[in-house]
């Protein structure tokens, strides 16, 4: 967009995330549209504004966000269990003008452990703490205030530890099996000996552990 008094540039970027929250459809923003922008950056290369009318339609929810930091542990009641993960309306700041609450929570920040449905860790009302991750909304992980148990299965686990565990899914390339609580990991198809299925009760050999990647091979004992 051009910015008033400079028609040959710079120009003003609004990216996704800083478009005001109701307005977050491509339709929603016309050409010729005159708005207003909080400015976030100047960038010489290319040279252009940053800009977000989030900050500007909704100074009171911004200026809340843009308050908090990360690692910071926030308290709120779930609010609302969607396909794409789970809304937290907090204790402090504003409601959202949207959503259902200002915190939201990914899927994979839901929990160490292997689950099928968010409603098999949360439901609707649960009070819950979370670290906070990030402002583009309160985005938040639950999982992080919790003991990590793949930690402690890197650590008290040797290469050729002989383990049970249960067949969680079934792919081209092999399969995943879960050993204990929010440990699963894959046996290869070269690894994989008989067939199996989903749900299936099987004896596994630990063959490696990548901590960083948070990754568990095994063979079929």
């Amino acid at each position: 967009m051009s910015l008033d008094g400079s028609p040959g540039g710079p120009f003003g970027v609004v990216g996704f995330l800083d478009l005001p929250w109701g307005r977050r459809g491509r339709e929603e923003i016309r050409a010729g549209e005159r708005i207003s922008g909080l400015v976030l950056a100047v960038e010489p290369d290319p040279e252009r504004v940053l800009l977000s009318m989030a900050a500007t339609a909704d100074p009171g929810l911004w200026g809340f966000l843009d308050g908090l930091r990360r690692g910071e542990v926030l308290a709120g009641t779930v609010a609302s269990i969607e396909s794409f993960g789970v809304f937290v309306a907090l204790d402090d700041g504003p409601a959202h003008p949207v959503f259902p609450g200002v915190g939201f929570i990914t899927f994979p920040e839901l929990s160490w452990r292997y689950f099928e449905d968010a409603s098999d860790v949360v439901r609707v009302g649960q009070r819950v703490s979370c670290e906070f991750l990030s402002n583009g909304e309160a985005r938040l992980s639950l999982r992080a205030t919790l003991p990590d148990p793949f930690r402690a299965f890197a650590e008290g686990t040797e290469i050729g530890t002989v383990l049970p565990g249960r067949v969680t899914k079934v792919v081209p390339f092999g399969f995943f099996v879960l050993v204990a609580d929010g440990v699963q990991g894959l046996v290869p198809q070269a690894d994989a000996g008989a067939d199996v299925e989903a749900g299936d009760e099987i004896t596994v050999v630990v063959t490696g552990i990548e901590r960083e990647g948070r990754r568990v091979t095994f063979a079929r004992a």
